[in-house]
């Protein structure tokens, strides 16, 4: 079997798989019944040849080429027919290709096969400005397939000058097996990439090869005119070394005018790094508004934990991820036709990652803060609910049954000094009484022990007389600074309440006979930890729980509690 043979059979066995592919996948059945045929008549052709049966491997040739492929191409992905230039263009190609493989006469079939090739081309081009979403995907894809393939065949045709069919390498011929393929992923997976990408780099490749070439042809010929005679190595390396340097600036230039006519005027990276740092400020939508008319792009949005936080223009199918800092996620959309982004929109992106990184920071914080604040104002409003309910339900009656049993006194202190004297005890009673609330509700609010001592001597009196669970005193080490700093009010008194309210926890629940508690300032608060050394029951949320984890978080300080390598564990930090 020669090179020609060999060519059809693979590209007539890549026809013959691409087709039933499609079919088992239920996607562009009719186009794939003809692909399976073309792939069947293609290898008859193939065997044909490779036999010696000359007349026979045309015949299929001619019939596989000229009518079943095109029909495949005309037909895909789905039948369109009742418009009148559907109608007209099938009638077209059926017709063209069935004059071709009846009419034996070779001219007149390349003539036909040479019209039925720009017809089919015409009518691409017609079904892809007239189709949409996905049919036009996939239409785009063949049209990769047909046209880079198409190109490849026709430049490894012209490298072999005087070539005949039996002469033309496999690899030209074979190179039509990647049509099927390429119209299978069209038909299932349009957007696996955007294939606009991919015809603007082929576009972009082969008018530039055909440039260099041209280039190359014509000094080779102007070298002929002068008597450079066709051996001189020398000469046609230096011709094909100019020409292979122009190449790369030729695509970069041809690359800008299809970047300019698709998408207009790109700024410098610089200039638009610039300005987008210029216009990124609390609000996120404005900044990622000024990248998208820096880049060009379609689509921009800011992502915090997959949620989405603000959005910019019109999602796309391909898109880019980028990590800011831990803060969030920045998703862009590539621009339509574009596989990638340039090295300029990627220097753009990496001087606005970090800017966006710190808008996010910034927006974490305040938000933390106005919730900080909301739970503050709610624990100060709760507290004074409280203040409100005990004085109105408890000192408030309390005070006015004193004035009610002074005046009842006053009324028998002439005519019953006896009554008279009783209520005058009840009285001092009641005030006694009423006296303790008070300094009750004083304490709640602030411990007088804090203004008489300060905070470490109030913790070792509020420790002495510790006991634990079993009966034995508990002793208790508190350690501190010798001069400690001057505490805010509220960090005192949070202070105290956490050592106090873990001790009463050591007392009730823990079999330790010794505590610590330590005391260290430091740049970021007062860190405050409360430890023993014997074991305890299950630690459960309660309400002592609960109340250090509220004091703590009112100041904007972490808390936590639980079971130790030793023992107990309370360590909390309480920003000043």
């Amino acid at each position: 079997m020669d090179a020609f043979a060999l060519g059809i059979l693979v590209a007539a066995l890549a026809f013959a798989a691409g087709g039933a592919a499609m079919l088992l996948r239920g996607v562009a059945r009719v186009s794939a019944v003809f692909c399976v045929l073309a792939g069947a008549t293609g290898m008859v052709s193939a065997v044909a040849l490779g036999a010696g049966h000359d007349h026979l491997g045309a015949l299929a040739v001619i019939a596989t080429a000229a009518l079943l492929v095109p029909l495949a191409l005309a037909t895909y992905p789905a039948v369109r027919w009742r418009h009148p230039v559907d109608f007209v263009a099938l009638v077209a190609i059926t017709g063209a290709g069935a004059i071709a493989a009846l009419w034996p006469d070779h001219d007149a079939a390349a003539v036909l096969g040479f019209a039925q090739g720009c017809l089919l081309l015409a009518y691409g081009w017609w079904r892809i400005e007239v189709a949409r979403d996905r049919e036009r995907r996939a239409l785009v894809w063949l049209s990769l397939a047909v046209v880079g393939t198409g190109l490849v065949y026709f430049i490894v045709v012209f490298s072999f000058e005087n070539a005949t069919s039996a002469a033309v390498p496999a690899g030209a011929v074979a190179i039509f097996a990647l049509i099927p393929p390429t119209m299978y992923v069209g038909a299932t997976e349009p957007d696996l990439v955007d294939v606009r990408g991919l015809v603007v780099r082929v576009v972009v490749f082969t008018v530039a090869a055909i440039f260099c070439m041209g280039v190359f042809v014509l000094v080779v010929a102007l070298l002929q005119e002068v008597g450079v005679p066709d051996a001189n190595l020398g000469a046609l390396a230096t011709v094909a070394a100019v020409t292979g340097a122009l190449f790369h600036p030729m695509e970069v230039a041809l690359r800008g005018v299809v970047d300019q006519l698709l998408f207009g005027e790109r700024p410098d990276p610089l200039g638009a790094a610039s300005e987008v740092a210029g216009r990124i400020g609390a609000d996120p939508l404005i900044a990622l508004q000024a990248i998208r008319e820096a880049l060009v792009i379609p689509y921009a949005a800011l992502q915090v934990a997959g949620v989405p936080l603000a959005a910019s223009g019109t999602e796309t199918t391909h898109t880019r991820t980028l990590d800011l800092d831990g803060a969030g996620e920045l998703v862009v959309g590539l621009r339509a036709g574009d596989l990638s982004f340039s090295s300029g929109d990627e220097q753009v992106l990496r001087l606005t990652v970090p800017l966006l990184a710190q808008t996010l920071r910034a927006r974490a914080l305040a938000d933390q803060l106005i919730e900080s604040r909301g739970q503050t104002i709610a624990a100060v409003e709760e507290e004074r609910r409280r203040l409100r309910r005990e004085l109105h339900d408890g000192l408030g009656p309390r005070l006015s049954g004193v004035a009610f049993t002074s005046d009842a006194a006053r009324n028998l202190i002439r005519t019953d000094p006896a009554a008279a004297e009783q209520m005058v005890a009840q009285l001092r009673a009641d005030t006694v009484t009423a006296i303790e609330e008070i300094r009750r509700m004083v304490y709640a609010m602030r411990p007088p022990a804090l203004d008489e001592l300060g905070l470490v001597p109030a913790l070792r009196q509020q420790a002495v007389g510790l006991r634990n669970r079993a009966g034995e005193p508990v002793a208790v080490d508190v350690t501190a600074p010798e001069e400690l700093l001057d505490l805010p009010a509220a960090v005192e008194v949070a202070a105290y309440r956490i050592v106090t309210e873990a001790l009463t926890n050591v007392a009730r629940h823990s079999t330790s006979a010794s505590a610590s508690v330590r005391l260290a300032p430091a740049a970021d608060g007062l860190h405050v930890e409360v430890t023993d050394h014997g074991s305890s029951d299950a630690w459960r949320p309660g309400v002592g729980l609960s109340s250090m984890r509220e004091r703590a978080a009112e100041l904007g300080g972490t808390l936590e509690a639980g079971p130790g390598p030793s023992g107990g564990r309370v360590a909390a930090l309480l920003p000043l």
